[in-house]
């Protein structure tokens, strides 16, 4: 029995707020892409998540709020806020909108657009590493 993509998605954010990559790895296929606004272009899932590992020092809480979601058969479109909190004590919000698609139960892509939100109108973290 296929699983709730809508819940797979929101536990594939979840995984990457504490660092589960490993995990994160295995909820997508081999062959899963990305593209994210950052004009690098499209990457290999392994390839994105080996840079976000390598981020993962610098951040001293990360957290994901879904704010919408919408889901068909074999895709799930939602709205996030990205905060996060840095080892220096500053804070980030990155405004998304995150596409995935499915293959049977494995992430095939993602496209995730963002905005980072200028300083002096950050929100502080709520708490630590929640979803």
């Amino acid at each position: 029995m296929r699983r709730n993509i809508s819940e797979t998605a929101t536990e594939f954010l979840r995984r990457l707020a504490s660092g589960d990559f490993d995990r994160v790895r295995e909820m997508c296929n081999d062959t899963a892409t990305v593209w994210h606004n950052d004009g690098v272009g499209e990457q290999a899932i392994g390839e994105k998540l080996d840079q976000l590992e390598l981020l993962m020092p610098t951040v001293h809480a990360l957290e994901y709020d879904v704010f919408r979601q919408f889901q068909n058969d074999d895709e799930v479109l939602q709205q996030q806020v990205l905060r996060l909190e840095l080892a220096d004590g500053s804070c980030r919000e990155v405004h998304a909108a995150m596409h995935l698609r499915f293959e049977g139960d494995l992430i095939d892509r993602i496209e995730e657009y963002t905005y980072v939100m200028p300083r002096d109108q950050e929100i502080p973290l709520s708490g630590g590493r929640q979803l």
